[in-house]
């Protein structure tokens, strides 16, 4: 009986033992981290760009320290507040139709836990829900630089009659997720998704890059990812050529960056690129970038190149 005893108490540690779990994650763009290459998609083959492995940042979670002593209590739940789902809009057929994805959010760094909180970023990985994003070295936030540029672009291409979609209503909320941002430009009819951000790298590189995926979205076809292609070089020759910011001097190759580790390119399923406008720790390119004036200029050079997509 003694002998029973003792082998039902080391069956009862060696499951004690056992317990316990960790998660990590990635957050999306908005600061820069030294990369190493990867491969280009074949795919992108026309377009020029050399292929780079993405940064990351990793967060774990933590766990109380086990006690000897037998728990009276159950211990306490926190209750994370999940942003609502956005509505997919409907589009009538034959309407051109531009989503614009300014990134971050006025509100995500009051609120750790929804946008640390792990979401579907394609190819089975999973990320932060949003990040805050970066500053200039005076404090301006990128999030209100991607609003601000957001309602001139819209303006702008509202004038040439293309309906467009914003991924967020305000710049003082929270997110939404980087995956309900892409659902959004899923929608049926959606000629174009164009994200805005600007990035925060060393302060000796300037100038913008156009970020397109390394490899073909989940669930997009082969001419869904030329197309995207397409949308990216028509941007970046009208960058190059009037918004007042140079090609990238730090990341990537000639103003093109190839990378699969953003979830609006990955899960896009309608032409998308992801454009960083800029290097807010550049002191050249934060003047322009905290300009209203500079602004105007990065907005209309944007549109020029969405139109030049679209035919008009």
């Amino acid at each position: 009986m003694r002998r029973d005893f003792l082998l039902t108490a080391s069956c009862a540690l060696v499951l004690l033992a056992a317990c316990g779990t960790s998660t990590t994650g990635r957050g999306e763009a908005g600061t820069f981290r030294p990369t190493t290459p990867a491969t280009s998609p074949a795919t992108a083959a026309t377009t020029p760009g050399t292929s780079a492995a993405p940064s990351t940042t990793r967060a774990s979670s933590t766990h109380p320290a086990s006690s000897s002593h037998p728990r009276t209590s159950t211990p306490p739940v926190t209750t994370v507040t999940v942003p609502p789902t956005p509505a997919l809009p409907t589009i009538a057929p034959g309407t051109a139709t531009v989503v614009l994805n300014p990134g971050h959010n006025g509100g995500n760094g009051s609120h750790p836990d929804e946008i640390n909180r792990q979401v579907p970023a394609g190819y089975g990985e999973r990320k932060a829900c949003d990040t805050t994003g970066t500053t200039t070295n005076a404090g301006y936030p990128e999030h209100a630089f991607n609003w601000d540029l957001a309602l001139r672009i819209r303006t702008l291409l509202q004038s040439h009659g293309v309906r467009v979609i914003l991924t967020r209503p305000n710049d003082t909320g929270v997110g939404p997720c980087v995956d309900e941002r892409a659902a959004i430009g899923n929608a049926s009819g959606v000629s174009a998704v164009v994200s805005l951000h600007a990035d925060g790298a060393p302060s000796s590189g300037h100038g913008f890059h156009v970020n397109q995926d390394s490899r073909r979205p989940d669930g997009a076809t082969a001419t869904v990812a030329r197309q995207s292609n397409a949308l990216g070089a028509a941007i970046h020759d009208s960058l190059a050529s009037s918004s007042g910011l140079v090609p990238s001097t730090y990341i990537g190759h000639d103003g093109y960056y190839y990378r699969d580790d953003l979830a609006g390119l990955n899960l896009a399923r309608r032409p998308a690129t992801f454009l960083e406008l800029g290097n807010m720790r550049n002191a050249g390119d934060a003047a322009l970038q905290s300009s209203a004036t500079g602004r105007e200029r990065i907005a209309r050079a944007v549109t020029a190149g969405i139109l030049a997509y679209l035919g008009r």
